[in-house]
């Protein structure tokens, strides 16, 4: 039965090679399914999107949707995964994203001659797009990937109706994240939560720098802004909403002040995947429906 399937498989190549069309994705020897290895969330919902989520068999700490991913063996995450780790589960290709992986990591795998292939973390709606549609080809499913695009579509156009339908102009939001109580950063313009504010109707309150720097209670108390956006994992480390009221500067903010305080799911909000009209709808709602 072993040597038919091979034998099928090895035909359908032939004819594929004849007609021009390049194949990607190569079943393992007898017809089994590849096992893969993602390591960046988004990456690893698209996989899941395009209906290839069996074939994970490992994956890293950000891959936190599906939930199903987390019951999967974690490699770690960026500087902390090791070749050993990921060579151990003898995968057939990883899929990773540009820089998640250290060099010397990356080094490792080719002389082992995996299959690794690199992507781009998206930073806003059309680059998700466009990762979906690179993942789509390599695994040959393009007509997915464009039904995963005409989805992320409908929540855009959905979120574009809403902000029409409810113009707010003034609304700030600074966005803080937190791990515990003594490390506490504040997301400023280039990052996602500029992004991700923008497209729900919200201003950056952090403005005149870029990327992520050391929270202080001199700039949150000067930027006031109308909420304050965390991450679940965030809030959690400090505490909660009592932990967040020690850290200086904070009581003083409107957006303490008014109650005003959101928090999701890290990947969820921040990684531009499939969902990502879907979270900028809800923030925007949770800025205009209190």
């Amino acid at each position: 039965m072993k040597r038919i399937l091979l034998s099928a498989f090895l035909l359908l190549n032939l004819i594929s090679c004849a007609t021009g069309e390049k194949k990607s994705i190569e079943l393992t020897e007898g017809g089994s399914p590849q096992k893969i290895i993602t390591a960046g969330g988004t990456i690893t919902e698209i996989v899941y999107s395009l209906g290839f989520g069996d074939q994970i068999i490992a994956t890293d700490r950000t891959s936190t949707y599906p939930k199903e991913m987390q019951a999967l063996p974690s490699i770690g995450y960026r500087n902390q995964i090791k070749s050993e780790g990921i060579l151990s589960l003898s995968p057939d290709m990883v899929l990773v994203e540009e820089g998640y992986l250290s060099e010397e990591v990356v080094s490792q795998l080719k002389l082992m001659d995996l299959k690794i292939h690199f992507f781009k973390k998206p930073t806003n709606p059309d680059e998700t797009k466009n990762l979906v549609r690179e993942l789509a080809r390599l695994f040959e499913v393009p007509d997915t990937g464009e039904q995963i695009n005409e989805n992320i579509n409908k929540d855009l156009k959905r979120l574009e109706a809403y902000l029409l339908k409810e113009q707010r102009d003034s609304l700030t939001a600074a966005f803080v994240m937190a791990r515990g109580p003594e490390t506490l950063f504040i997301a400023g313009e280039n990052t996602f939560a500029e992004e991700i504010f923008n497209l729900a109707g919200i201003k950056l309150a952090a403005k005149g720098f870029k990327e992520f720097i050391p929270l202080t209670p001199e700039s949150l108390v000067s930027m006031s802004p109308d909420y304050l956006v965390l991450f679940d994992s965030g809030l959690e480390s400090l505490g909660g909403l009592e932990g967040l009221a020690a850290v200086n500067g904070v009581k003083e903010t409107e957006a303490f002040r008014e109650k005003q305080v959101l928090s999701f799911e890290g990947h969820y909000l921040s990684g531009m995947g499939p969902r990502v009209g879907q979270v900028a709808l809800e923030l925007a709602k949770s800025v205009r429906e209190k």
